[in-house]
């Protein structure tokens, strides 16, 4: 499955291990919107996910997937950056989280897998990956009857541009320079287009805004930039 990888991009990740857990450093944008990504997996799966199955594709030092174990859920997280893998594992130990760390694509693990998930959840990663429908189509595979797919990407437009390269990257430096490419930018008709392709369907979208005056990210109606779609098999 190595068609869909790209080296540069696990090496650009595998570089920031040390710092996945700093909420000060290079990874603050990720802590800042993860309560908003819980709160919008609890809002369609309920309060607690006590025996449920979930799949973090992508799930880099596992924060979205600490997160969710917290919430009760037997979380997987897959991810092919060990050095990430290698953090995620040491901080769930730690906290006393029992979290399955993978090292593998999601292609080749839908491959081999001997179960299917009741969530599975594939944030910011679909940006940088040369074939993101691929990845949606190999979640399809592993995703239960009424199992329920939470996928967030940036929607491909100028003002995502604006805001997240020059303004996130180079005025306030809230993240590396280069970790974002705008060709690789999504739009919401695209992504509903691959999980339309991939047998699934489209029930929810709702955008993750930054408001200046409040200085926080909530989430809301407008998709121009960040955005969270919901499918369901």
């Amino acid at each position: 499955m190595s068609h869909n990888i790209d080296a540069k991009e696990i090496d650009k990740f595998s570089q920031l291990a040390n710092e996945w857990w700093d909420p000060n450093g290079k990874c603050k944008p990720l802590h800042i919107i993860n309560p908003l990504r819980v709160d919008y997996i609890k809002q369609h799966c309920g309060e607690n996910l006590i025996g449920r199955n979930v799949l973090d594709v992508g799930c880099g030092g596992g924060i979205l997937s600490e997160s969710l174990a917290k919430l009760g859920a037997d979380v997987t997280g897959l991810d092919l950056a060990e050095a990430s893998l290698n953090v995620a594992n040491n901080h769930a130990k730690t906290n006393q989280l029992t979290i399955n760390y993978i090292k593998s694509s999601i292609e080749e693990y839908a491959e081999h897998a001997e179960k299917q998930y009741d969530i599975i959840t594939c944030m910011e990663l679909l940006e940088h990956v040369p074939d993101p429908s691929s990845i949606i189509n190999a979640c399809a595979k592993l995703l239960k009857p009424q199992g329920k797919l939470f996928l967030s990407t940036i929607n491909r437009n100028y003002k995502a541009k604006l805001l997240l390269i020059y303004g996130a990257e180079y005025v306030a430096r809230l993240v590396p320079k280069g970790t974002h490419d705008f060709e690789r930018f999504i739009r919401p008709s695209e992504l509903m287009e691959m999980v339309s392709i991939a047998k699934l369907h489209t029930t929810d979208i709702i955008g993750m805004e930054y408001h200046l005056i409040k200085n926080q990210f909530l989430l809301g109606k407008n998709i121009d930039v960040n955005y969270i779609l919901l499918a369901e098999r």
